[in-house]
């Protein structure tokens, strides 16, 4: 059994196809058919369910592969232990964040990184909490930016800010002449929200009782004023700008991009204020832990957001 043969598996159950598998591996198809097949004769059973259309991990060939990723990570520990005094600050971080957080923090995050450490550039990528789950437990990613609460097996978490949700709302709508509102006033209107999969979407409807049962009642009425959905929260923006109806969004989103003051409005809630808690999580065997250090740092600090309605900037305290 080598460390070749399990990068191999891991890459196949990845990848459920041999041809880019091998491609993954930098290797031709014949040379990584034969070392899995090698493997699973030195085991005495299959590790994956082979078909013309097809190929599936076995129960027991999924646990032996998640014990490989383990052993995996543990190398690249080893390695960085073996270059005793290696910096951990000089080479690229891969860093994932859902499509909500990502777009609103990373201008504000690469400044404040590239100060503290200039010679670790990010590779970057946003979406899905599901996919940034798989991408991190297969080491795609070294770290990801999420919203809690989440839980994964071998993952730590670590809280950065609380972020307030805020309501967006054309600046001629009658609720814009109140300083503050409530779920249930919200609950009345036309209301524009993510489609299902959007966790941001959930964390609203969680926080806010009301909308959920205007949400539900509108869907059961089929009636023509259903809760429109959109596809991204600068969507949702634009379509609240051409006064399509209201949203809530988190506060870095409301004020991420101003239109002038007659055209969008942004009003906070009435106490207790609705949030989401922005945490960071990445793998126990993760071997760089001084690129996590600085990385939370400098998430945890430079959340630099506006207050609701004013032009003063305020930052997000750390959890």
């Amino acid at each position: 059994m080598t460390l070749t043969e399990l990068r191999y598996v891991v890459t196949l159950a990845r990848e459920r196809h041999f041809g880019r598998a091998a491609e993954r591996c930098h290797v031709s198809q014949p040379t990584l058919s034969v070392a899995v097949k090698k493997l699973e004769d030195e085991l005495g059973i299959p590790l994956f369910e082979r078909s013309k259309s097809s190929i599936r991990v076995t129960e027991t060939g999924q646990r032996i592969i998640e014990q490989a990723q383990r052993v995996l990570d543990q190398v690249g520990v080893i390695r960085d232990l073996a270059q005793g005094g290696k910096n951990q600050l000089n080479s690229p971080l891969k860093v994932g964040a859902i499509y909500t957080i990502g777009p609103y923090l990373f201008p504000h995050l690469l400044p404040e990184l590239h100060r503290a450490a200039p010679e670790m550039p990010l590779y970057i990528e946003e979406n899905y909490t599901a996919s940034l789950r798989q991408k991190l437990r297969h080491s795609e990613l070294d770290a990801i930016i999420i919203a809690l609460p989440f839980e994964e097996p071998e993952v730590v978490t670590l809280p950065l800010y609380d972020e307030p949700f805020v309501v967006l709302l054309p600046a001629g709508h009658p609720l814009a002449r109140k300083e503050q509102l409530t779920a249930g006033e919200l609950a009345r209107e036309q209301l524009l929200l993510l489609g299902p999969g959007h966790c941001f979407r959930d964390q609203v409807l969680e926080s806010c009782p009301p909308l959920v049962e205007a949400v539900t009642r509108r869907a059961d009425a089929a009636s023509p004023s259903l809760v429109t959905e959109g596809s991204s929260l600068e969507t949702i923006r634009h379509m609240v700008a051409s006064g399509l109806g209201i949203t809530v969004l988190p506060l870095s989103a409301a004020t991420a991009m101003q239109y002038p003051e007659d055209i969008l409005a942004v009003r906070p809630f009435t106490p207790p204020v609705p949030f989401r808690t922005v945490a960071l999580a990445w793998r126990v065997t993760f071997p760089r832990p001084k690129a996590i250090d600085v990385l939370s740092l400098a998430a945890s600090q430079c959340r630099v957001i506006e207050k609701a309605g004013t032009d003063a900037p305020v930052v997000a305290e750390s959890a």
